[in-house]
């Protein structure tokens, strides 16, 4: 299964916390019943332009991978949950939805 979310309207103080999005990727895994194999990784990329500063983060999981990436000035977020082992995508689409804070996916 592989959900892909664009997120808008996110609230950007989430967006740009590195903490909260390694919380999400150390803790997501365990909430669909994925197993994680690796420790997040997580980065914060400063670019060329204020609006291309966000984060990137990743975590391996045992069924593939569950990645992130923000951008808290144009409130936006693209999330990644890829797995050969089968989930909930519309419940997951509905808590990613709230934790982030999105207005329209």
């Amino acid at each position: 299964m592989h959900l892909v979310i664009d997120g808008y309207g996110g609230d950007p103080i989430m967006l740009g916390d590195a903490d909260a999005i390694y919380r999400f990727l150390d803790e997501y895994p365990d909430a669909i019943g994925m197993t994680k194999i690796t420790p997040p990784h997580v980065y914060v990329y400063e670019g060329q332009k204020p609006e291309d500063v966000g984060i990137s983060g990743f975590v391996l999981i045992a069924e593939s991978h569950i990645s992130v990436h923000t951008f808290p000035r144009r409130q936006y977020v693209n999330i990644d949950v890829f797995s050969c082992k089968e989930f909930d995508a519309q419940r997951a689409l509905e808590e990613l939805r709230a934790m982030f804070s999105l207005e329209t996916v």
